[in-house]
């Protein structure tokens, strides 16, 4: 008779038996990239079958306004015969076709056009080769994989995936938080060793007690490597998430599935999670290489700086028929109690050029 393998969270909760509590980071990362039965190794998560719905499902609006920020910043540098395209975390591919389907319209950006995929999704890399054959992407599985010309980077609902840290007040200090078993289901608690505290945020040394700081790591580290990169070779960093300016206390770890609030320790594999993004903590990491970082914008005050309004006039003009829809997708983008400005727009790039939006 054949054993029926472990499903994740039968594994999560013998790796905490035999090891004792793990992280927060650790219980993420296996949550959410296992090798074979993490969240993103399995599912295609995104629409109306998924668990969540991104901006560049929403309308077409989003990517071609992206597309002309990175032929704006390509023509900056003086049109590379070679440049590198990167996007983390693609999708459908959803977006890089809309950003391409206006890029490649500028003289030259096909022909010096390199693109990267950062994707490990065997479902999503198959959906995005069907939209992106046309461009021969390739799909790396590391940061240093890229070319020697310049790198442009975009990250839309990338960083928010990546595993954090969560550290919480206590009167000795600040402990880790930890994922345990309390009578034989998974719970919180908290390491009993006190981290030192020259370790955690100045700005942070009068924190209340029980107060939760989440740390990411995993984040900084992505920025580092492709910001080591970009030092040398030039290009920009483009991330759109949700997150906050500053550093700063509160949880936000949180679970989605099928388009609800979960419990994040409830259906390991099966639920999405995901944290707000530090975005002060990502351009520290960027100015230490040597990056400009912009002052952060919201989604719809970035959209709107690049003519989102001009561009669903047009659409709307071509489409009467559809014109209500194209008003209802703009204003879920942009305005300030939808996406306009719970999404953030963080941007780092080489010394002496100038992103639209940003520099008005």
């Amino acid at each position: 008779m054949t054993e029926t393998a472990p499903t994740l969270p039968e594994l999560i909760d013998m790796q905490i038996r035999t090891t004792g509590p793990m992280s927060v980071a650790t219980y993420m990362g296996l949550c959410l990239t296992h090798p074979s039965k993490g969240y993103y190794k399995n599912a295609d998560p995104l629409g109306a079958k998924g668990d969540f719905v991104t901006a560049p499902e929403i309308s077409q609006m989003f990517g071609e306004l992206v597309g002309f920020f990175f032929v704006n910043l390509w023509q900056q540098m003086g049109q590379p015969k070679e440049f590198t395209l990167l996007e983390l975390g693609p999708g459908r591919g959803t977006l890089m076709a809309d950003m391409l389907r206006v890029a490649c319209r500028a003289e030259g950006f096909r022909d010096a056009l390199d693109l990267r995929l950062f994707e490990t999704n065997p479902t999503l890399i198959a959906e995005q080769n069907a939209r992106l054959a046309a461009y021969d992407p390739k799909w790396i599985d590391a940061f240093d994989k890229v070319g020697d010309g310049p790198l442009l980077v975009v990250a839309n609902e990338f960083f928010d995936a990546l595993p954090i840290r969560q550290f919480v007040r206590a009167a000795d200090g600040w402990h880790e938080r930890v994922v345990g078993l309390t009578e034989g289901k998974r719970a919180f608690g908290m390491s009993p060793t006190p981290f030192p505290a020259d370790a955690m945020p100045a700005a942070l040394a009068n924190a209340v007690p029980d107060s939760i700081l989440e740390v990411a790591l995993a984040g900084a580290e992505v920025v580092n490597r492709l910001a080591d990169t970009i030092s040398t070779q030039g290009g920009a960093i483009l991330a759109i998430d949700y997150g906050y300016e500053r550093t700063q206390t509160g949880e936000t770890l949180q679970g989605v599935r099928r388009h609800a609030y979960a419990d994040v320790l409830e259906a390991p594999g099966d639920t999405d999670l995901s944290a707000h993004v530090d975005f002060e903590a990502l351009g520290n990491v960027a100015r230490i290489q040597g990056l400009n970082v912009q002052p952060l914008l919201g989604q719809g005050e970035f959209l709107n700086r690049l003519g989102i309004s001009d561009r669903a006039a047009t659409l709307s003009a071509a489409n009467p028929g559809s014109s209500a829809d194209i008003a209802a997708a703009k204003a879920r983008l942009t305005a300030p109690d939808q996406m306009g400005t719970l999404f953030k727009v963080f941007c780092a790039a080489s010394p002496g050029l100038y992103p639209p939006a940003f520099t008005e």
